[in-house]
């Protein structure tokens, strides 16, 4: 681990650094969905579903609830919404020109 990056924070990041597990925290800002669900809308295999669903529950930005014989996910809404504002918002900002970011000579003109 690099210097000076606390381990909450790689792990924080590095949980979100997978291109799926961000596919999935979106998907289930509509509605919980289980694991069959999540598979057909996102088309991939159930077990690369599910080896990603494991790290996104452990960290916190997905529960599960069992009904009866299936698992059914739901994001964080308290966290994971917040950090989607976050995103929102600084896009919105920072990302104006078809969700490309400013160059660094940009941003510094935009806050001066």
């Amino acid at each position: 681990m690099k210097k000076g990056l606390s381990k909450s924070c790689y792990i924080f990041f590095s949980t979100l650094s997978n291109p799926t597990r961000l596919a999935i925290l979106e998907l289930l800002r509509e509605e919980p969905k289980n694991v069959t669900q999540i598979s057909k809308d996102l088309n991939q295999d159930q077990s690369m579903i599910s080896h990603n669903l494991n790290p996104l529950v452990r960290c916190g930005f997905v529960f599960v609830e069992r009904r009866w014989k299936e698992h059914i996910y739901s994001i964080n809404e308290e966290t994971v919404e917040a950090i989607f504002k976050i995103i929102d918002n600084h896009t919105e900002k920072y990302c104006p020109k078809g969700r490309k970011c400013l160059n660094l000579g940009e941003q510094k003109r935009k806050t001066l």
